[in-house]
């Protein structure tokens, strides 16, 4: 008789999962046990990260191209996950950009617009469509990456970083407001890591004295374990 997967039967929903931080988190889930729905831009890094899947699991996830600014498609997404599952045990929302990095007077409306829609709207939207499937699930999780920048403002960093402050009052307001039923969300930082949008902000950097995403697997793993309490302040990730 094998073991039982920690996350066996379980339905997760993972953003920015066709490379990075969000790749690696829907890797992890798959390989606990989990079925991922897999959404992200790029079809080809889906599908990418599908054959990785079939590899280490011999399961398939459901690839789901879609644009975190497209409120429409993600109202579309809780939907076709209502349809389908019924419920969402887990969230992951690992999604995000950049924006380069611009002086705050000098950041062009359009791509305010941009940075904002993705990394601040896409969440309200993103809790507004999931909420009733994880509030249907038994008991579920979820878990949003955020970035020390919220805490710790550099200069050109404005954009990104006012938005992700706004994703993590989003989330925490949400979180009191739910803390009566069986969902716990929780903020994740995983730090400085070997990711594409990493190399975008410190291009002199040697990636190589970085953690690879991959590191923080089981520590999302081990969050979207029901029977674990989800701490109130935000986790670090440690590398080990």
């Amino acid at each position: 008789m094998t073991d039982k997967l920690p996350l066996e039967g379980k339905i997760a929903l993972v953003t920015g999962a066709s490379r990075g931080i969000g790749r690696a988190c829907a890797l992890a889930l798959a390989k606990a046990g989990a079925h991922v729905i897999a959404t992200a831009r790029t079809q080809g890094g889906l599908e990418d990260l599908d054959d990785e899947i079939k590899a280490a699991t011999g399961k398939s996830a459901t690839l789901v191209p879609l644009d975190l600014a497209n409120g429409q498609g993600l109202d579309q997404l809780g939907f076709a996950i209502h349809q389908r599952h019924g419920h969402l045990d887990l969230l992951v929302h690992a999604g995000a950009i950049l924006g380069g990095l611009t002086p705050v007077a000098h950041i062009d409306t359009g791509s305010w617009d941009k940075i904002v829609a993705t990394n601040l709207t896409a969440v309200y939207r993103l809790i507004r469509s999931t909420e009733p499937l994880l509030k249907a699930a038994p008991e579920a999780r979820a878990i949003f990456l955020t970035t020390g920048r919220v805490a710790r403002p550099k200069a050109f960093w404005g954009a990104y970083g006012a938005t992700k402050a706004g994703m993590e009052h989003l989330v925490r307001t949400w979180s009191d407001e739910i803390e009566n039923t069986k969902v716990r969300a929780v903020l994740v930082d995983p730090g400085a890591m070997r990711t594409k949008m990493r190399a975008e902000a410190m291009p002199g950097e040697d990636p190589e004295t970085l953690p690879d995403p991959s590191e923080i697997g089981p520590l999302i793993v081990e969050l979207a374990q029901a029977e674990l309490a989800v701490p109130a302040a935000t986790v670090l990730f440690s590398a080990p």
